[in-house]
């Protein structure tokens, strides 16, 4: 049913708790010149750092975080889910990547002892119009070579969740949960090890050429790429990737690159089971999503300290950052309503959008949707729980941009930076292949 258990859960409580606080190493500064630097401290910017650092260890590398602890905004928010491939369209970079990562992921952990199940996914049919949709989904996961998918029947379904109630469903086992935030924790932990330096309390908030050098010093020859923090602090580099997340977009704005895609904040909201509840819900339990709608819709997800989340909503956050129901921030506001984008958006999901934001206040409304998968499941048996926001890039005419964008600059200073622009979920699923590419790219472009 499960497998691949590394650790029992009051061990697996010990590891994350050491993990979660980086060693009092990972905040001293060292050297301020490097080759690279890498801006942002999220699980794709921590593990890139790594296989750049471990492809070339003969270069100084440096991690920029803005706060004081790494990975804690998406990457300390999500689900928790390793995804097998089964959504994304084939030939996309996503399919591509979130297979291989799949597949890196489960190595990785077993090589470095993160704990992790196999605990399998059920998305299921629950009317019969949705059956022609789940066997499209079958198709596309053969073709991204998702291992060991099949199409079961109701009994099948009852006979891997007991509570479950559908027609048919797509059985994925090869699905997960893990802790992303330990992993990017252990990401950054072999990213020191083999020398780099990581930076915290550092939000970028200038990126520009160096002015000639005083005179006798060659180091804005060497390191001609200054990065300042809002504090004042700088750091010299010769290039820049960025893995910035929530403020992708504003961190190309101030190299001089283009501000589009422009990154919308969408929270989502979770409710968790009652824990004398949770023997409802075995593993992943999915819905056949809805071509017509952006988000994959309300779902049952096992978490690696027993607890079961159910959700997400998804609905516009007045804040970048915000987790909060009335969290708001004055610029992240004006920035994401006045774009003709977000605009576009919305008046073409006005419906499904109020009816996000009715289930969000009402919890009612979230388990009625929720029920039709699992009819014992009442409104007494969920708690509110916590909530993530996701960075949503959106072009002008209010399309979602669905797959991964990295791109540059013109110019001494553009040609010298990576952006990654967009990376959707399953970011996190994907993040070591996702790695291995910006490695591939920086390598090719500045001709490590």
């Amino acid at each position: 049913r499960s497998s691949s258990v590394r650790l029992e859960t009051g061990e697996w409580r010990r590891c994350r708790a050491l993990a979660i606080t980086p060693p009092a190493s990972l905040r001293s500064h060292g050297s301020r010149s490097f080759d690279v630097a890498v801006i942002g401290g999220g699980i794709v910017g921590l593990a890139s750092a790594r296989e750049l650092i471990l492809r070339h260890p003969n270069l100084t590398f440096t991690l920029l975080e803005k706060e004081k602890e790494l990975s804690l905004h998406q990457t300390g928010h999500n689900s928790g889910v390793i995804h097998s491939g089964i959504y994304y369209t084939p030939g996309s970079l996503k399919a591509q990547l979130c297979v291989r990562g799949a597949m890196l992921t489960y190595q990785y952990c077993q090589k470095k002892g993160v704990p992790y199940k196999k605990c399998g996914k059920l998305i299921v049919a629950v009317e019969r119009e949705e059956i022609p949709r789940l066997k499209a989904l079958y198709e596309r996961g053969q073709v991204n070579n998702v291992q060991d998918l099949r199409l079961i029947d109701a009994k099948a379904i009852r006979e891997k969740e007991p509570y479950c109630r559908g027609i048919m469903a797509l059985d994925s086992p090869n699905t997960g949960i893990v802790d992303w935030q330990l992993v990017a924790l252990t990401y950054g932990k072999d990213f020191q090890e083999a020398g780099g330096t990581v930076i915290t309390d550092f939000e970028a908030s200038d990126i520009k050429v160096a002015a000639e050098s005083a005179a006798g010093s060659a180091e804005g020859l060497k390191y001609p790429i200054i990065i300042k923090s809002s504090q004042g602090k700088e750091v010299r580099c010769r290039f820049v990737l960025t893995c910035g997340g929530l403020y992708s977009d504003r961190l190309s704005e101030i190299s001089g690159c283009s501000s589009e895609p422009r990154i919308v904040p969408f929270r989502g909201d979770y409710l968790v089971l009652k824990p004398e509840k949770n023997y409802l819900v075995r593993g992943n339990i999915y819905p056949v999503p809805n071509p017509r709608f952006p988000f994959l819709g309300f779902h049952f997800t096992p978490r690696m300290d027993g607890s079961v989340w159910l959700g997400p909503n998804a609905v516009l956050a007045f804040k970048r950052e915000g987790y909060k129901l009335f969290d708001f921030d004055t610029q992240d506001f004006v920035n994401a309503v006045s774009y003709r984008g977000l605009q576009k958006l919305v008046m073409k999901n006005i419906v499904y959008g109020m009816g996000e934001i009715y289930r969000g206040v009402f919890t009612s409304a979230q388990v009625k949707n929720l029920q039709k998968f699992i009819p014992e499941l009442s409104p007494s048996d969920v708690l509110r729980g916590p909530s993530g926001v996701r960075a949503q890039a959106l072009d002008a005419e209010g399309n979602l941009v669905d797959d991964f964008v990295f791109d540059g600059g013109k110019g001494e200073l553009g040609s010298r930076i990576l952006h990654v622009r967009n990376a959707p979920s399953p970011a996190a699923s994907s993040s070591l292949a996702i790695a291995e590419m910006i490695a591939d790219e920086l390598e090719k472009r500045f001709q490590l």
